[in-house]
């Protein structure tokens, strides 16, 4: 396939929607001799922070000289950024030929009826990314989970080491109501005696965590079971930040903004470290070095100043939280917000969270077949009419909010990260090549 054949083909199967379960990737992968089998991995879910943690690692490997294969998701740009090595996004010419030949095997395996179903846009692009991997010799690949675990394409590897970042409550429709659910949906990808790191804080979570670790037999580490485990001091431009494993310690200051990265960074740590014990020697400096330096696209990102301009996807109640924390520990201009979200999120409590901090709220909407319409999003809030604007297009949105602004004021953009990447390529096509 052609780029533009690509495009189609994967515009297609975006409509295949959300199924759960491994034999589809499990048999896909056979048919391309397991592929995902030829290199150590890392496993990363939570509700909040995944991405972040597998940036951090990736970052910290490369620092090293090794090759850190990068799977996240979603993108938000091009398609291309859900698979890396090290910093490098995955050629468009590679990923066409590679989702050719996924292509071709899966129409064959569904002529012989060793697939009843068409496998879903997330599972084409995770055995994609481990043919890719294979290909490219990684020695190290860091899976960020999709949704939930247990049933997550990413969970057919057998990890060196299987991370837990945070729960809240989100995908109630497919992963449970009650955080111990979520939690347990999570938990599946512990596996008998690997190491679970879990940044989990929530008491009910952490101990369905806790517990199934217990039952695989597997070692688990409470990043934050002890308060001077982790020591938060604010300086002039953001937090140093110190954290505590095995009576050492590791002080920060990461180039990624907020609190709530300061907890990542602490999970990458751990990580780092158990990692250092069970597969490679990894230094300090570099592990301080990688948490330092790792920068990751749409996560209190600042693109533009005049106005400021600060894009984070704060897609749930817990993302929503750590940004309305950051806006009052360093906004002081008033604030213009944009603000588009799924169908099945918890809208009215996340509009509950940062509405307040915005004199205007611009709502639109994305172009994809779960968003939300603005007067949707405005039925389902409880805020003053007057400081509320509906305008479906995002790009007039987003140049609405900047005049309104003004240049001292800052414009945010939150709620999902495929507004962040739709005012992203905004952006992008807007400065003259």
């Amino acid at each position: 396939m052609n780029e533009q054949e690509c495009k189609r083909y994967l515009e297609r199967i975006q409509n295949l929607g959300i199924k759960f379960g491994l034999d589809n990737v499990r048999e896909i992968l056979r048919a391309f001799h397991d592929p995902h089998r030829t290199f150590p991995s890392v496993l990363v879910a939570g509700s909040n922070g995944k991405g972040s943690v597998c940036a951090f690692l990736t970052q910290i490997l490369s620092l090293h000289g090794f090759r850190a294969g990068l799977f996240t998701s979603p993108h938000l740009v091009d398609v291309e950024e859900r698979i890396r090595i090290g910093g490098e996004l995955i050629a468009r010419r590679t990923f066409c030929r590679l989702l050719t030949q996924l292509r071709n095997k899966i129409e064959q395996l569904i002529s012989s009826k060793r697939l009843l179903n068409p496998p879903t846009y997330f599972e084409h692009l995770c055995c994609l990314a481990f043919l890719y991997f294979t290909e490219q010799e990684v020695d190290m690949a860091f899976l960020e989970v999709g949704m939930g675990g247990r049933f997550d394409a990413t969970n057919v590897v057998d990890p060196k080491v299987s991370v837990i970042t945070t729960i809240s409550a989100e995908h109630q429709k497919f992963l449970g109501e009650s955080l111990s659910q979520i939690a347990f949906e999570k938990s599946g990808i512990i596996k008998p005696g690997v190491p679970v790191v879990c940044g989990v804080q929530k008491q009910d979570a952490y101990a369905t965590i806790k517990n199934r670790a217990e039952k695989l037999g597997a070692p688990f580490y409470g990043i934050f079971d002890k308060k001077d485990n982790f020591v938060i001091q604010k300086a002039r431009r953001g937090f140093v930040f110190t954290f505590r494993m095995n009576g050492e310690a590791y002080s920060y200051e990461p180039a990624l903004q907020g609190k709530h990265q300061g907890r990542n960074a602490a999970i990458a740590i751990a990580a780092s470290r158990i990692l250092g014990q069970r597969w490679e020697k990894l230094e300090k400096e570099k592990i301080i070095q990688g948490i330092q330096t790792t920068r990751w696209e749409g996560r209190l990102e600042s693109i533009s100043q005049k106005p400021l301009v600060l894009l984070d996807g704060a897609h749930n109640e817990e993302g929503a939280d750590a940004l309305k924390d950051y806006i009052r520990e360093f906004v002081s201009s008033s604030v213009v917000l944009v603000y588009a979200s799924m169908r099945d999120k918890k809208i009215e409590r996340i509009a509950d969270i940062l509405f307040p901090l915005a004199k205007i709220v611009i709502l639109t909407r994305f172009p994809y077949y779960r968003a939300c319409p603005p007067e949707e999003l405005a039925e389902q809030v409880a805020c003053d009419e007057k400081k509320i604007l509906c305008e479906p297009d995002a790009k007039r949105a987003f140049r609405m909010a900047q005049q309104l602004a003004g240049p001292d004021g800052i414009v945010v953009v939150a709620g999902s990260l495929f507004l962040v990447g739709e005012i992203k390529k905004i952006i992008r096509n807007s400065i003259p090549a």
